[in-house]
C-alpha cells in the first residue's frame, strides 16, 4: 500500500515538465556547496569590494577592517570556489572576481535584501 504525501491530485503535465528540467543531483549538490561559500558576511564584503576594483590583500584588509592573514584565508576559500582569481605583479598579488556572474549574484542578492 502506497502512502500519499498530500491530499491533492497530482498535476501530471506540470510534474512531468518540471521533472524534465530538474538538474542532475551532482549539479544541485555543487550549487548548494557554492551557496555555502556565500553564507559568510566577510566573504560577501570581500566579493563586494572586488566587484568595485581589482585589489591586493592589504587594500582589501584596510577596506573591510580585518588582518591581512584573515583576508588571505577567506580569499583562499573564494579562490577554491572559483569566485575570485589572482594575478601577480612583482611581489604583490591582485585579486578580482572570476567573471561577471559573481558580480551579478552579489548584486541580485543585495537588491533582493533591500526590497
Amino acid at each position: 500500500m502506497s502512502e500519499k504525501m498530500c491530499s491533492c491530485d497530482i498535476h501530471k503535465e506540470i510534474v512531468e515538465k518540471v521533472s524534465k528540467s530538474l538538474p542532475d543531483d551532482n549539479v544541485l549538490y555543487n550549487t548548494a556547496e557554492l551557496m555555502k561559500v556565500f553564507g559568510d558576511p566577510t566573504r560577501i564584503r570581500i566579493l563586494f569590494v572586488l566587484g568595485q576594483s581589482e585589489l591586493c590583500v592589504c587594500d582589501i584588509a584596510n577596506l573591510i577592517g580585518m588582518t591581512q592573514s584573515a583576508v588571505s584565508h577567506q580569499l583562499r576559500v573564494l579562490k577554491q570556489a572559483r569566485l575570485v582569481t589572482a594575478r601577480r605583479s612583482g611581489k604583490a598579488i591582485f585579486y578580482t572576481l572570476c567573471d561577471n556572474h559573481v558580480h551579478k549574484i552579489i548584486e541580485c542578492a543585495m537588491e533582493h535584501v533591500m526590497e
